[in-house]
């Protein structure tokens, strides 16, 4: 088996001209509570299903770390070894290892984005305003254009009175709906804490536009702590498109040139998928609606605002190439822009739509074939089955199917103590978690599982009753979930509190190799 001691790893990380995915394997629950500044999280209940997402290419060097050594990344490398993967070491000692060399540990999600989001305030002076003098002004009947830089999904669950939504990946092609004409009035963006209003109100500076732009501080969270009310449930879709020549497409353009973001055509591209030493993603930056209807030869979706808000959800190999496109040139160069100056080496499609026809066939991601035998409801239910359910534990918490045992991958060991192996078994699930799952099952000695997919809402419809288990799995075992502040969103304003402590304070905590992963 191939080691990396901590101290190598750390020279690897720092070193700009090598790739390299250092992944923890952990479940997002451990990954969460403490994890080193670049490490992304693939859990090892979904390895398989992720990894050639995050890792396209066999070859790119692979660093897998579990908590202390304790057999999952030694589990997980073997099984990368099968797929192909060529080049995986397992960090020593696991993340006890890193941390007993002397090296920090961030807590939360997406943490190179959110200190990115710190990082671009400090440099660039982007403007904002508290949520007492927005809501003074909207006490005052003073007009104001209030932009919700999140997806549709988090703006329909609560959102500040008046705002509409415009992910920040969108505001070049469709605030001049929102603006209809009016030039004078302020605009403020906001998001649920403090990354995307940064980012959304910067790029409203840099478009040029005459309304003076502020980010509001510390988003819904911070409009929830001064004592102010939320909406919930808005239906309200995203405005609607302007002419992707328009003057804040141009000036997305514009920005994209004089950051010295790369254009590329359908040829550049070709040469760098043949590349065989370097990763190359590409991502459509465009809505989810938008992307579903027609896209670029091999393109993954990945909307431009949550791209830059969560960086490794998609990119798992440092110093990768990434490409963006889009159909109208004005939302992939001005996204481009902050993941250059995040220290990604990127660049974007020129021609739009037009140039897709002349890319090349991408190699696609392989897909996770489960191999698994379904079954239906009433056959999982009969008495001579055992009945796992390897659905998040918080999931299995809220309801799950009468006499179903929970399962998470990273548990196994402990938790099929005292399962019949000559019993049947249904797991209970998503396809790509129990695809993950059940050869496991199968090397521990279990008969091959069948397969019951997972919904509540047919189970309760065919008349089989939920069982709720508040304390099961305990908090100690759910180790799938983060409860670091997890009800920040849900009127817990000390978990808000707490979080927006973290948020503000991630800067001081790079040391000079971490804080060099910016080209700010």
């Amino acid at each position: 088996m191939q080691i990396i001691a901590p101290v190598e790893l750390k020279a690897l990380l720092a070193d700009r001209e090598q790739e390299v995915a250092f992944l923890d394997i952990r479940e997002f629950g451990e990954y969460g509570m403490a994890h080193p500044f670049l490490s992304v999280n693939l859990p090892f209940s979904l390895l398989e299903a992720r990894i050639h997402q995050l890792v396209p290419r066999t070859s790119t060097p692979v660093v897998l770390m579990d908590e202390h050594d304790e057999g999952r990344a030694r589990r997980a490398q073997q099984r990368l070894g099968q797929l192909g993967y060529s080049r995986v070491r397992v960090l020593r000692d696991g993340i006890s290892g890193w941390k007993a060399a002397g090296y920090g540990v961030f807590a939360g999600v997406n943490v190179v984005s959110k200190t990115f989001g710190e990082l671009a305030h400090e440099t660039f002076h982007t403007p904002s305003i508290p949520p007492e003098t927005l809501a003074q002004w909207q006490r005052e009947a003073r007009k104001v254009h209030i932009v919700d830089g999140r997806p549709l999904n988090e703006y329909h669950k609560m959102n500040i009175p008046g705002a509409s939504c415009c992910p920040n990946g969108e505001l070049a092609r469709r605030l001049p709906s929102l603006l209809a004409g009016d030039a004078t009035s302020p605009v403020v963006v906001n998001c649920a804490g403090r990354t995307r209003s940064i980012i959304g109100a910067q790029t409203l500076v840099w478009l040029g536009i005459d309304n003076p732009v502020y980010a509001l501080e510390n988003g819904t969270q911070g409009w929830r702590l001064a004592g102010l009310a939320l909406e919930h449930g808005s239906v309200a879709d995203y405005p609607g498109k302007t002419a992707r020549d328009s003057g804040l497409a141009q000036a997305a353009r514009r920005i994209a040139v004089e950051h010295g973001v790369a254009e590329i055509d359908a040829a550049t591209l070709a040469d760098w998928y043949a590349d065989p030493q370097r990763t190359t993603y590409l991502f459509d930056v465009r809505t989810e609606e938008e992307y579903r209807q027609a896209t670029a030869p091999g393109a993954c979706h990945a909307p431009g605002g949550q791209l830059i808000q969560a960086t490794d959800h998609w990119v798992g190999v440092q110093r990768a190439r990434v490409v963006l496109v889009d159909d109208d040139e004005c939302r992939a160069p001005l996204v481009a822009v902050w993941l250059k100056l995040m220290g990604l080496e990127v660049a974007w499609l020129k021609g739009g739509n037009a140039e897709w026809s002349q890319l090349p066939s991408a190699s696609s991601s392989t897909v996770l074939e489960h191999g698994l035998v379904p079954v239906t409801l009433d056959e999982a239910m009969a008495d001579r089955y055992q009945r796992l359910d390897a659905r998040p534990g918080m999931q299995y918490r809220a309801g799950h199917l009468p006499g179903a045992k929970w399962v998470n991958r990273s548990l196994l060991d402990h938790q099929l103590a005292g399962i019949d192996a000559s019993c049947d078994i249904v797991l209970i699930g998503e396809a790509a978690q129990v695809a993950c799952l059940a050869p496991d099952l199968e090397a521990r000695g279990l008969p091959r599982p069948l397969w019951l997919e997972a919904d509540e809402s047919q189970w309760q419809a065919a008349g089989y009753p939920l069982e709720s288990t508040p304390d099961e799995p305990d908090d100690a075992r759910c180790i799938d979930y983060l409860f670091f502040v997890h009800d920040r969103h849900d009127g817990n304003l000390e978990a808000s509190r707490r979080y927006l402590a973290w948020e503000t304070g991630l800067l001081a905590q790079l040391d000079e190799q971490e804080r060099r992963t910016f080209a700010i």
